[in-house]
């Protein structure tokens, strides 16, 4: 099943929070689960993010599904702050 947004929203899935650093070292667990995702697809009135994209976004205004495994998040393209 495919999730097909709608006029201005975004469909993102979800980024793991590092498990260790690039040196190796282990990292506990997060506190705080990160307000990034990767944009896995846009609705037609979204114009300044595409598909694959690296979004920070406000974290209290998402909708949050999880399918296959995956944590997925609805926005609203106003939501997203920046692209990385």
């Amino acid at each position: 099943m495919t999730l097909k947004p709608l006029k201005d929203r975004i469909v993102a899935v979800v980024e793991k929070p590092l498990e260790k650093t690039k040196s190796g070292i282990l990292l506990g667990e997060a506190k705080e689960k990160p307000a990034y995702a990767v944009v896995e697809s846009v609705g037609p009135e979204v114009k300044a993010v595409k598909k694959g994209d690296k979004i920070v976004y406000k974290e209290y205004s998402t909708t949050d599904i999880k399918m296959d495994d995956k944590d997925y998040i609805i926005l609203k393209e106003e939501d997203v702050l920046a692209t990385l």
